[in-house]
């Protein structure tokens, strides 16, 4: 059986497969609501038969969106159409995870194919927050410093997100470390120039992720398995590097945390990221050597090479982005270009099933 194949247990969660529908934003909420689109576009890819199917950043808060049409969670009224979603996952045999986020500085912008802008208060958008008063660039809106007491709010956010997230039939959070949002903001030194007991050291600029994690261990069950996204590197020099995520692995393993997503950049706006196939595979690598399950993520297209990633043991999970968009079924695809017949089908579909 090839390795992409090989089922993978994590607690009492039992992955299938080792293919992941990473998070990916679909812009296509309304008041942070789960629709139609959101069930045909997860579904479709349970479908397909990847093994974890993860939901796009959902935000713990409405402040915490990237644009006004964000996943949200922030209320009970936001659990049954997401249920229903998990329901139909699970019915596929594939496993339903949700990730929660808070998008600080890097929110109250329209949708990319409306430009990726600002949308100022008066027009219905929001002031944004960060550790530090630090824009992203100079299109975006400086934030608004939080205070420890906002601090403290939005990882009662995350507490809160985390006992819906149950609620509604989700058996893994991710929780979202990466990318420049606000987990990432406090971690990196490029933009958290706080002196208080939330920046200034590595272990203050962890502790706003700690105490999101050990809040969502309250909520979570413990045969769950708990994720965590981060950007291994900011691609900056004086910014957060491969050494502070090997460091971090260490941490957050003791604290709850199964397996690190291991992505990068997006911090600040002037990094220079030579972006190409495996580029971020030994950041997978190396923290994986840290004693902690690790997911690669980044320009992955083929079955061949997310074989090979885990042959090598350079990550035990493919997370899949941009190739699952253009073709939710690759995993069937996979499973054939790797001789590998045993993958079941929906019945549904079995006639076109090629054989040998």
């Amino acid at each position: 059986m090839p390795r992409l194949f090989t089922p993978l247990q994590i607690r009492t969660i039992t992955l299938k497969n080792r293919i992941v529908v990473s998070p990916m934003c679909q812009y296509s909420a309304k008041d942070g609501f789960a629709n139609d689109w959101h069930l045909v576009h997860l579904g479709s890819r349970a479908v397909g038969g990847a093994g974890l199917v993860f939901t796009e950043a959902t935000a713990v808060s409405p402040e915490g969106r990237i644009s006004p049409h964000d996943l949200g969670l922030w209320n009970d009224e936001q659990i049954e159409p997401l249920k229903r979603i998990t329901q139909f996952i699970e019915k596929q045999g594939g496993i339903p995870g949700i990730q929660l986020a808070h998008a600080g500085r890097k929110s109250s912008v329209t949708e990319p194919w409306n430009g990726d802008k600002l949308i100022p208060v008066s027009e219905g958008g929001w002031k944004t927050l960060a550790p530090s008063p630090i824009a992203f660039s100079d299109e975006k809106d400086t934030p608004l410093e939080l205070t420890i007491a906002e601090i403290k709010r939005i990882v009662a956010d995350f507490k809160a997100a985390a006992k819906r997230a149950l609620a509604a039939g989700f058996k893994i959070i991710e929780i979202h470390g990466a990318h420049g949002y606000l987990v990432n903001e406090f971690l990196s030194p490029l933009c958290n120039k706080r002196t208080d007991e939330y920046g200034g050291s590595f272990e203050n600029n962890t502790r706003f992720l700690l105490e999101i994690i050990e809040a969502i261990r309250s909520e979570w069950p413990v045969e769950y398995p708990l994720f965590l996204r981060i950007s291994a590197s900011d691609w900056v020099d004086g910014g957060w590097s491969l050494e502070d995520s090997v460091r971090l692995a260490g941490m957050v393993k003791n604290k709850g945390v199964d397996l690190i997503d291991c992505s990068s950049g997006g911090v600040v706006s002037y990094a220079k990221i030579n972006a190409k196939p495996n580029y971020q595979v030994p950041f997978a690598e190396a923290v994986r050597k840290a004693g902690i399950l690790t997911g690669a993520v980044g320009i992955i297209v083929s079955a061949e090479q997310a074989e090979e990633i885990l042959t090598n043991g350079q990550a035990d999970l493919i997370f899949m982005a941009r190739e699952l968009l253009r073709d939710p079924y690759f995993p069937l695809r996979a499973a054939r270009e790797l001789g590998y017949d045993e993958i079941a089908w929906p019945v549904q579909y079995e006639r076109a099933k090629r054989k040998k």
